[in-house]
């Protein structure tokens, strides 16, 4: 196997595909990155078992082959050389010499028969959405993902597919957060499932801020791909039943406020400076007219703020945690926000104040106990 080309090409390929290499696996091959001719181009591949990441970059082919080069390595070995054409050459013996410039290196790779093969989706629908549109559609819903693996279908996000509308809900047991967009170019019928959220936060950094150019979602029975531009992903479908969450939602409210996002923020970072890992208690907010007083009491002290606001919920006190209410927050696309609320024990519902329905939150309220 002779090639060479771009290193800055070769580094970006293999940057990207290590992520879904094995960081430790009982087989070796799978800590390694798969390279291999593909007519003209040199294809990189990662592959953890549970998802697979390939890529594909130009390249002057000399000879045809394939073989497995540890990945940690190799992505350390290219950022360190310098920038320029690449030589790659490897043997029948897996011995490799990689040079650029003066810089050589000589090491031993693994034989490519190791490597297993990654699944072949037999394609049930197929959906283009922009990639500007499917990051942040991602970027606003993975927060809320689950990190248990007591319910595993939750360490995971919906989607859901009906007619021209996407959707995508993530859900942890305390909170729920849902994106809606319209796009166009679906080849399936209503349909849903669930996508891992490991492999999300890999399709988010590779997805580009880019309206012009779609990302390709092809499922399977068992496995979904994604393709952007040159880059494929392919992950296993999370098996389960997943949250109703039409029904989860209130569809009505006794109070609503209107409130700033950037103030509201303030605010609560302001008093959440005094929780700690060991002194978790929740941010007491109490709903006045015109202005939302938040309180937080631990061990360490007391923090008082208050955030201005349009409307009241008659004097209501709430107790949330902080982190899911800043997270909500954070990823709200608007500057002004409504807060809708029935009772103290029921959910809060975090939405666009100008009436746009493409993103809802739902949080969970903390029970107060006396004291915090």
């Amino acid at each position: 196997m002779i090639f060479k080309c771009e290193k800055a090409a070769l580094q970006a390929a293999c940057q990207i595909c290590a992520r879904a290499s094995a960081s430790k696996s009982p087989i070796t091959a799978l800590e390694g990155l798969l390279l291999e001719i593909k007519g003209t181009n040199v294809q990189v591949t990662g592959y953890d078992l549970r998802k697979g990441i390939f890529t594909q970059i130009e390249a002057d082919i000399e000879e045809p082959g394939k073989i497995v080069v540890n990945s940690r390595f190799l992505c350390e070995m290219l950022r360190r050389m310098p920038d320029g054409i690449v030589s790659f050459v490897a043997d029948k013996n897996d011995s490799i010499k990689i040079k650029c410039g003066r810089t050589q290196f000589d090491i031993k790779g693994i034989d490519a028969s190791d490597y297993p093969e990654m699944p072949v989706i037999e394609e049930t629908g197929s959906a283009a959405v922009p990639q500007n549109v499917l990051k942040s559609m991602i970027e606003q819903t993975i927060f809320a993902v689950s990190d248990n693996d007591a319910r595993p279908i939750y360490t995971g996000t919906l989607f859901e597919m009906d007619g021209e509308n996407l959707t995508l809900v993530s859900v942890d047991g305390y909170r729920l957060a849902k994106r809606t967009e319209q796009i166009s170019g679906a080849n399936m019928e209503s349909s849903s499932f669930v996508v891992p959220g490991y492999a999300l936060s890999d399709i988010v950094k590779i997805c580009e801020d880019d309206e012009k150019k779609n990302a390709g979602i092809s499922v399977g029975a068992k496995h979904i791909s994604f393709k952007i531009g040159n880059t494929v992903v392919i992950t296993r479908r999370l098996e389960g039943e997943f949250l109703n969450y039409r029904k989860s939602i209130p569809e009505k409210f006794l109070h609503t406020v209107e409130i700033e996002k950037a103030a509201m923020m303030t605010a609560i970072d302001r008093v959440s400076l005094i929780i700690s890992e060991k002194n978790t208690n929740p941010v007491r907010m109490t709903f006045e007219d015109g202005r939302i007083e938040c309180l937080c009491v631990t061990p360490i002290g007391k923090a008082e703020d208050v955030c201005f606001c349009d409307g009241t919920a008659d004097g209501m006190t709430i107790g949330f945690n902080d982190r899911y209410f800043m997270d909500a927050l954070k990823a709200s696309a608007k500057d002004k926000l409504q807060i809708c609320l029935n009772t103290p024990s029921s959910p809060a519902i975090i939405r666009a104040a100008d009436g746009t329905e493409n993103f809802t939150y739902m949080i969970l309220p903390v029970r107060l106990k006396a004291g915090d």
